[in-house]
């Protein structure tokens, strides 16, 4: 039996369309209470951290079982696990509203993001398998627009909805949504198909917004079309460069690629840049409501449409890689998600929003630009491994530091997180630049 490279034009549509759907729904769940901390603080009678644990035990639960449930999906088929993650996180988010204490809301929040990691770590793969690699980079790209466009409408639809309906009604709002997009994908979805010999498609998916990986084996791939690192020379596309680790062509069987210390670097920003990052918009609804800003719930929601800047910048960020190298782009945009921050410590409300606006640029550049570093460093026999290890560092890093950054708001103050986000950031700009010592 011949296996066709890619089917049919409609039929990679139909699949991109149902994959999207099923982003949109995965982290618009994902995210939903974020805006609505101070509601739920306000509920249930906690402080910042506390409340920030909303998130925190979501997006630590999907970094814990994102590898097992892909594995598990070699056993049981990719689809299956796509279609009962998005119904079983749509269902809980339905139930959500109903926790009748804080305790059981957490417990119901890390078994959905259990739930969600069986779509951002499966759907990659499913879609190398179902369109092909010809047309996989587009797949992957609209997969990736729709873990953006869901992590933002959620945010939104539940900042909007919290006003007249509380946080009871602003999660449920954003379940309806989730699932309705869910038995779309559910019933759009083709079956799986069987992988072409010698691919090894791996990769997992993230809320990074822009282009998404264009991989044709299994690590996510650089940032831009024909982005190459001009530190380590010109590579072909999709390829990382030799390591001696791996061997060369002619070398024959070598045991199993080590990831190496150059990819410390990257590996430390997807932990402690995200940690910053999700930190300081878990924060943001406590300091958009407080004084002297004092906004109510949907004015304070529409902080989250500075994630369109990530876009543009995930975008360029492939440009500036190209222009500067990976570690002058990468320390530049981490350098920019800092001055972002720092911006946000004035009480003017204009130059609030442009802080959030800066920093969120910054933050999305640098993901892209460390996930393009990955791909470029890794042995090819490593990227899937590669871009897992990354993976469970960008969810722990979220998890962690997002809840860690609440405890010290709660306690110190807007000031104080950014002194220590800033710390966080400029960690990872020594790991950068001693990374780069390393190799």
């Amino acid at each position: 039996m011949v296996v066709l490279e890619a089917p049919p034009v409609r039929d990679t549509r139909r699949v991109s369309a149902a994959v999207a759907a099923a982003g949109v729904s995965s982290f618009a769940l994902l995210y939903a209470p974020q805006p609505v901390l101070p509601q739920l603080a306000a509920g249930f009678r906690l402080d910042p951290g506390s409340a920030s644990l909303t998130i925190g035990v979501a997006t630590g639960a999907l970094a814990v079982a994102v590898l097992p449930v892909a594995w598990l999906a070699g056993l049981v088929g990719r689809r299956r696990v796509i279609v009962w993650s998005v119904l079983a996180s749509a269902i809980i988010g339905l139930l959500l509203p109903l926790a009748p204490s804080f305790s059981v809301l957490l417990v119901m929040r890390a078994v959905q993001g259990v739930a969600v990691a069986g779509f951002a770590g499966v759907a990659a793969a499913y879609l190398a398998d179902a369109v092909g690699t010809a047309r996989l980079p587009a797949a992957v790209g609209a997969m990736i627009a729709g873990n953006s466009v869901g992590g933002m409408l959620g945010r939104l639809g539940a900042g909007f909805a919290a006003g007249p309906m509380g946080w009871h009604g602003a999660l449920l709002a954003v379940a309806v949504l989730s699932l309705l997009c869910a038995l779309f994908a559910a019933l759009t979805l083709p079956r799986d198909q069987a992988p072409q010999p010698g691919s090894e498609v791996t990769e997992l998916g993230s809320e990074t917004p822009g282009r998404g990986p264009g991989a044709r084996e299994s690590g996510p791939q650089p940032p831009g079309r024909g982005s190459r690192s001009p530190e380590s020379g010109p590579q072909p596309a999709g390829r990382g460069p030799r390591s001696p680790e791996s061997g060369s062509p002619e070398a024959g069987p070598v045991r199993r690629a080590r990831l190496g210390a150059g990819l410390v670097g990257p590996f430390t920003v997807g932990a402690l840049a995200t940690g910053a990052f999700v930190a300081l918009y878990n924060a943001a609804g406590f300091r958009l409501a407080a004084p002297p800003l004092s906004l109510a719930p949907a004015a304070a929601s529409l902080v989250f449409l500075s994630y369109a800047m990530g876009t543009a910048s995930s975008a360029a960020a492939g440009r500036l890689a190209q222009r500067l190298g990976w570690t002058k782009a990468l320390v530049t945009a981490l350098a920019v998600t800092v001055a972002g921050s720092v911006l946000t410590a004035h009480t003017s409300l204009p130059l609030v929003a442009a802080g959030f606006a800066v920093l969120t640029a910054g933050f999305f550049a640098a993901h892209a630009i460390a996930n393009a570093w990955v791909a470029a460093e890794a042995p090819p026999s490593a990227r899937g491994r590669a871009a897992g290890v990354y993976t469970l560092c960008y969810y722990l890093g979220s998890g962690l530091g997002g809840t860690a950054g609440g405890v010290v708001y709660g306690h110190a103050g807007w000031a104080w997180l950014i002194g220590l986000t800033s710390a966080w950031l400029a960690l990872a700009i020594v790991a950068v630049l001693m990374t780069r010592r390393s190799r």
